[in-house]
């Protein structure tokens, strides 16, 4: 059989690799403490989950869900939006509903980019922002985030025959995998860059609850108040603990709202009714639980960072996300998956390779905050043992 060219650069997948390393270590007896993966251990709210258990026996739930049968969860995105960022939304055309940020990032390439067109994107960057881009046919022009420049990309690097050729600049702050933070000034230069350039600013924002210290995380859309050329996803994966209800919302130009949608329609429905009744619970109800999670999230921050600098590692404690950014000894600098599916096997310790987030990335690991404090200790010892053993 033959296959499209457009599935080439799709042939690696940092969370498959280590899928299939924690799959063979586990058949060899191994325990998995896994923190390769940000999917949140925590409960979901209970208010939440009643709201989907009473839509359960109801059959009006049961079939295929159109955009008209959305516009309660969509009202009750832009006023959470617009309580939270104090920007003002309109229901009907600047929100649709989404099965989490992801899909919106993969799906928007498809409504701008034509084979060959150029977009930007952070290296190093969540898989779905490269592969959206591929499945378009377009180009990536990779934007290094070094931590010489707090992980910001330098805009005025781009060279301008890329320029000439771009349509789509894909941002996404606070950052996985660095869980750097980007001021709100970044922002605004980037709509200006964006505006110079004539390019669609698209970001990524599943993470603008966990946030540690200072300033809150701002949104994109602060910056772009009119919503001239911006568009930004959400996910309630992370502040509200329901990654695998698989919901999230894009909002933002309304133009490329309904672009959107369109290509969405031909790719499937949106989700169950009952989930967005799920989330309408979540995002209009009392904000305490997001609280809660924010505070565990930072235990276990704290707590892995203290752990690694009990052993001699050299690092801050991150402002936001539920990830650890590290860095590699010299040994492993050029070899983040070789570290990795090592240390899965003969610890049953994972975390994800640095590398599958970017050639940026080579020389990192991450670690996802997804285990209690004592579990997070014992990967550390675990670790520390493997590279003790190793040198």
């Amino acid at each position: 059989m033959q296959f499209a060219d457009r599935l080439q650069p799709l042939k690696s997948n940092v969370f498959g690799e280590m899928d299939r390393a924690k799959a063979q270590a586990q058949a060899a007896g191994q325990q998995i403490i896994d923190l390769s993966v940000g999917s949140s251990d925590l409960p979901t709210d209970g208010r939440v989950l009643e709201a989907i258990a009473q839509s359960l026996p109801d059959p009006s739930t049961h079939g295929y869900l159109l955009l008209n049968g959305t516009l309660p969860f969509r009202q009750a995105a832009a006023a959470w939006y617009t309580r939270k960022f104090g920007i003002s939304v309109d229901a009907e055309t600047e929100v649709t509903p989404l099965i989490g940020s992801q899909e919106g990032t993969a799906m928007l390439p498809l409504a701008l980019l034509n084979p060959g067109d150029f977009a930007l994107v952070q290296d190093p960057s969540y898989p779905s922002h490269t592969g959206g881009i591929y499945l378009a046919g377009g180009q990536p022009y990779f934007m290094p985030l070094l931590a010489e420049n707090r992980f910001l990309p330098v805009l005025e690097e781009v060279p301008a025959p890329v320029l000439a050729q771009a349509k789509l600049m894909v941002l996404s702050y606070p950052h996985n995998p660095t869980a750097a933070i980007a001021p709100l000034a970044f922002f605004q230069r980037a709509v200006a860059f964006s505006e110079q350039h004539d390019l669609v600013l698209a970001h990524d924002f599943p993470y603008p609850d966990l946030v540690f210290a200072g300033e809150p995380a701002p949104s994109v859309l602060q910056a772009d108040p009119e919503k001239r050329r911006s568009i930004e996803f959400f996910s309630l994966s992370k502040s509200y603990n329901m990654g695998g209800f698989r919901v999230g919302y894009a909002i933002g130009n309304a133009e490329l709202i309904q672009k959107l949608r369109q290509v969405k329609a031909v790719m499937g429905f949106n989700p169950y009714a009952g989930i967005l009744n799920g989330a309408i619970a979540a995002l209009a109800g009392s904000q305490d639980g997001v609280r809660v999670t924010v505070e565990r999230f930072r235990e276990r921050r704290d707590v892995l960072v203290a752990a690694l600098q009990a052993q001699g590692w050299e690092l801050s404690a991150p402002p936001a996300t539920m990830y650890i950014w590290l860095p590699l000894p010299k040994r492993w600098a050029e070899d983040s998956l070789g570290f990795c599916t090592e240390l899965v096997a003969q610890t049953g310790v994972a975390i994800a390779p640095g590398s599958g987030f970017g050639k940026a990335g080579e020389g990192y690991v991450r670690f996802a905050l997804v285990q209690d404090p004592a579990v997070l200790r014992e990967a550390v010892a675990k670790m520390g043992e493997f590279i003790q053993n190793a040198d």
